[in-house]
């Protein structure tokens, strides 16, 4: 009886050995992924959590159950077959909130905003304070801290003095007078005198004040002026925002595929784009460019939206051809649910043939300058000079850059600064945070009005892992 019960013990270890190790090697190779935890997340019970498809190269979707299927990407470049069904959106995704997508994403928002946030966790982080020996805090000063290769960068106007002050008077307080890092400000126009010592007044940061080249700004030869004058006049009919303004045309083709290749902008990698009038709420503490650096980032947002289809009507067809020409340029980690999700508007994606049309709101962003140098975005705008769109429609620099980097980057170096405060008219980003001050309470997005606008759900729910959102 007693060489039995030991006989069984032993079997039964042998049994969990083996168990064991078999873990062990799928945490190794990958094969166990995490799902997002609703009760980290959230203070109720939630009706949805994450599941990975890997029929869907990586891409989560909601679920009931919260199992985890097995993640794998695929090795080496990706075929054109590939490509075409990773770019297939699967409804299934939001089989259960489908009927009131718009009201669940914006339940879903405003719980992952409820919860309190500080800095990022599980990354590396650069300070500038210190402690003396007396106990003091103190910053390094502007020739003692190292900074990284960056600028904070604006495209403005003389006329835009007072606005910009106002912005960067914030940026100064929040953040850079602990860094000091340069700020560049671009215009088609020199500056006046009066504009860039006034601005200087504000900063002890270098400044440079540079004038785009015409060939960066004007409208390239290729533009056809009657199919522009036809395409143009149907849009304005249909009440399409700046359609006629060719200065605003201008800004985003410069915007999209230009001010990196600017001479003072070469000598930089990395850039914070800021705009006048906008307002930034909380103080950070933590150098924000060796941030992206340090935890391999390529590109920081904290808005995403929605886009009017009648603008990038032709932007995924352009691009669908070019990706049949170089599927290899895809990266097998993109972020292909966000750009393709047909539920919340269907009909934008019935008139762009494809495209969400979700975008990161691109005046707040910070960047790798060196991917839109790369050959993959560079190829690609090539393609897009090419079929004009940016004056026979209304391409902006938002959707070229989200489409862009949702589909030649790894969405896990795409990062939503959620301890970051911001505002442009009419969107917010409130943090839950003690070192934000807002004039609306934490998870205030805009008027419910444009509360369809608001992709940043998907974004959450479609790109990111646990692990990334339980880094704040």
């Amino acid at each position: 009886m007693l060489l039995e019960s030991r006989r069984s013990l032993r079997r039964a270890v042998v049994v969990f050995a083996i168990i064991f190790v078999i873990y062990l090697v799928s945490v190794s190779n990958g094969n166990i992924s995490n799902t997002l935890d609703a009760n980290y997340l959230f203070s109720s019970t939630d009706d949805y959590t994450i599941k990975y498809n890997t029929k869907l190269m990586n891409q989560p979707q909601i679920s009931e159950d919260g199992t985890s299927d097995e993640v794998q990407e695929p090795k080496g470049p990706m075929t054109w077959e590939e490509v075409e069904k990773a770019l297939t959106f699967d409804k299934d995704v939001f089989k259960n909130i489908e009927n009131n997508i718009v009201e669940n994403n914006m339940n879903f928002f405003r719980e992952v905003y409820s919860k309190r946030i500080t800095e990022p966790k599980f990354a590396e982080l650069t300070y500038s304070q210190y402690v003396d020996k007396k106990g003091n805090k103190k910053f390094l000063t502007q020739d003692e801290y190292p900074r990284a290769n960056a600028t904070l960068l604006t495209l403005v106007r003389n006329e835009e003095l007072e606005d910009i002050i106002y912005t960067l008077r914030q940026l100064e307080t929040k953040w850079n007078h602990k860094f000091h890092y340069p700020y560049t400000f671009i215009n088609d126009q020199p500056f006046t005198e009066e504009f860039k010592e006034t601005v200087k007044r504000h900063t002890v940061s270098d400044c440079y004040f540079e004038v785009i080249p015409p060939e960066m700004w004007n409208k390239p030869d290729n533009i056809d002026p009657d199919i522009e004058a036809e395409k143009i006049g149907k849009l304005k009919a249909k009440g399409v925002q700046y359609i006629d303004k060719v200065s605003y045309h201008n800004m985003c083709r410069f915007n999209s595929g230009y001010f990196y290749q600017m001479d003072r902008l070469k000598q930089f990698r990395w850039y914070w784009r800021f705009e006048p009038a906008t307002d930034y709420y909380c103080s950070v503490d933590y150098d924000l460019f060796k941030f992206m650096e340090d935890n391999n980032k390529t590109y920081g947002f904290t808005i995403s939206l929605y886009d009017n289809p009648l603008t990038v009507e032709t932007l995924w067809p352009v691009t669908l051809n070019f990706l049949k020409k170089h599927p290899e340029y895809v990266h097998p980690n993109g972020a292909f649910k966000w750009l393709t999700e047909n539920v919340q508007h269907p009909d934008y994606v019935e008139i762009t043939g494809g495209y969400s049309t979700c975008h990161f709101w691109s005046n707040f962003e910070i960047g790798d300058m060196d991917f839109y140098r790369g050959e993959a975005y560079s190829a690609w705008m090539d393609a897009l000079e090419e079929a004009g769109g940016f004056y026979y429609e209304r391409w902006g620099d938002a959707p070229v850059h989200s489409v862009g980097l949702g589909l030649f980057e790894d969405r896990s170096k795409i990062h939503w600064f959620r301890d970051i405060g911001y505002h442009h008219s009419p969107y917010k980003n409130i943090p839950n945070s003690d070192k934000c001050e807002a004039p609306e309470d934490s998870g205030y997005f805009a008027p419910e009005d444009v509360y369809d606008q608001n992709c940043l759900s998907n974004w959450i729910r479609l790109e990111m892992t646990n692990k990334e959102l339980q880094s704040y």
